[in-house]
């Protein structure tokens, strides 16, 4: 007898299931399990519940399920199982450092210390301040982002839209190879450059910014090529023809269309370089006031203070908390303005 595709949807629908609080019992079953076996055997530990129990539930929940539901509905939990417990593993470490940076720098931070910079302070005194870290932190990363996102974008573009043959391949196997230069060489590579012109007294936050932006040019080089990529080509072949100049159909369409993938790219590559503490050694060492020129002089960035205090021992330690507290807020402040950026400008249909 053929089965009609009607009484093939009704087997389906009356198939028995389980509950929707049966992964929330197991787990909860597991977790008490684990707890019960780990304190007989005297090892006992928050680690060990949670891994003894991940492992219990995962093959509780196979089993149940798979008498219950079948074989591809258990495959599913299976899967369902692994992806999540894979996000829990990745935020594990990503939640310690939040809530160890939280306990030991936010009872540091106060108007003074960000209001205030370390001029005059010696020793164990409680004053001072991140003031002009941080002047020097934003400085220092607005001019590596003039310098490597308009090479990047255009150099993706390039790569994209015009690229072809021996060219295109040798500027990827570079970038490529760019992409995992140690961040010491960019620092010793912009020290160099800058020794060469002005000599080797010279000190700015301008070199700085030079070994930040050949960190960061890669990072953009590679993001924006992938957004470009993910752009469809009938958007392309429509403006063209309409008679559309194809530089005027890169503006208006593939860029304005991959907006938002563009500045996703561009702040990965500000988070990459923004907590680099070694080429900024190397180039613009340190100061204890505020510095506004980055064509002259010595500039302090937060991670170069928060190494600086914290190798000083006692009260540095805390300040070098609190400094990167600071840093972690600027971060999660600029990608929120660049998530906003990113809505106004993109197209309503990608909104």
């Amino acid at each position: 007898m053929t089965t009609t595709t009607a009484e093939r949807g009704l087997s389906l629908h009356s198939r028995r299931s389980l509950p929707r609080w049966f992964p929330w019992a197991t787990l909860v079953g597991a977790l008490a399990v684990a707890a019960g076996v780990l304190t007989l055997t005297g090892s006992v530990g928050v680690v060990g519940v949670a891994l003894l129990g991940a492992v219990l539930y995962a093959v509780a929940t196979l089993a149940v399920s798979w008498g219950v539901e079948g074989r591809r509905a258990a495959t599913n939990r299976l899967a369902t199982t692994l992806v999540t417990g894979a996000f829990v593993l990745a935020m594990v470490p990503l939640v310690s450092l939040v809530w160890t940076v939280l306990v030991n720098g936010l009872s540091w931070i106060s108007w003074d210390f960000l209001t205030t910079d370390m001029t005059g302070i010696y020793g164990d005194s409680t004053e001072g301040g991140v003031y002009h870290a941080v002047i020097g932190t934003l400085l220092i990363t607005l001019w590596a982002s003039i310098i490597s996102v308009p090479i990047g974008v255009m150099t993706a573009v390039y790569l994209v839209e015009y690229g072809r043959g021996a060219l295109a391949r040798g500027i990827t196997f570079f970038v490529d190879v760019m992409t995992g230069i140690p961040s010491i060489v960019a620092g010793l590579f912009a020290f160099s450059l800058f020794t060469l012109i002005f000599g080797p007294a010279y000190r700015a936050g301008i070199m700085g910014a030079v070994a930040l932006a050949l960190l960061m040019t890669p990072v953009v080089v590679r993001s924006v090529e992938e957004m470009l990529r993910l752009v469809p080509n009938e958007l392309r072949e429509a403006a063209l023809a309409l008679g559309v100049p194809k530089w005027l159909v890169i503006v208006k369409v593939v860029l304005r269309t991959a907006i938002a993938g563009i500045v996703t790219g561009v702040m990965l590559a500000i988070a990459r370089v923004i907590g680099e503490t070694a080429p900024l050694l190397i180039t613009v060492g340190y100061i204890a006031q505020v510095n506004t020129d980055v064509w002259d002089g010595r500039m302090t960035t937060l991670p170069v203070y928060a190494y600086r205090e914290y190798s000083q021992g006692g009260v540095g330690i805390q300040r070098a908390w609190a400094a990167a507290l600071v840093l972690i807020v600027i971060v999660m402040v600029l990608n929120l303005i660049a998530r906003l950026v990113s809505r106004i400008f993109a197209p309503k249909a990608a909104r």
